[in-house]
């Protein structure tokens, strides 16, 4: 099995600079950031991207501090597509084109996708990790140095999820 940490980060909420990461427990790793959002959207696009960048049979489980994320992905996405994409109340879904993206990537995906909820800020080394290349892409995509995805840190060899804006070396991890 595969496991992955995700997060995300936004300086201002709504409206500052936001960013996200994936930490996968085997040391590689991916962030990315742009210029305005949302946590909600910075927590939705770390686990969009942690599904796309992990392809495959293998099973793949994503461990969150975002009860929102989460839900999106597993449970209320249910509901919303018996729906056609309406809330309980009947009022839209909001982040639409991400829960849908991720939902099409978990149903692309051959192997399954499981989510479970990890407390925040709590020591669990790969949240941690993925709070601080959040963070960092953040900050970044601030100051205007960093595009919608930085690149993806393998054991060997480097992969990039886009065009990679820095490579972090192996032995910054942790």
């Amino acid at each position: 099995m595969i496991t992955v940490s995700t997060d995300g980060s936004c300086l201002r909420n709504p409206g500052g600079a936001i960013g996200w990461a994936w930490a996968n427990h085997d040391g590689t790793h991916a962030s990315g950031g742009v210029a305005s959002g949302t946590n909600q959207i910075a927590e939705l696009m770390a686990v969009l991207e942690a599904i796309t960048a992990h392809p495959g049979d293998e099973p793949l489980r994503i461990e969150a501090d975002s009860q929102y994320a989460i839900k999106c992905a597993s449970e209320w996405v249910r509901g919303w597509k018996r729906k056609g994409w309406r809330t309980a109340s009947g009022g839209p879904v909001q982040n639409l084109a991400l829960v849908q993206a991720i939902d099409r990537a978990i149903a692309e995906r051959p192997g399954p996708v499981t989510f479970s909820w990890v407390r925040g800020h709590q020591g669990d080394r790969f949240n941690e990790r993925a709070d601080e290349l959040a963070g960092i892409a953040a900050r970044e995509a601030r100051d205007g140095r960093v595009g919608p995805a930085n690149a993806v840190t393998e054991v060997i060899p480097v992969v990039a999820v886009a065009a990679p804006a820095r490579v972090l070396a192996e032995d910054t991890l942790f």
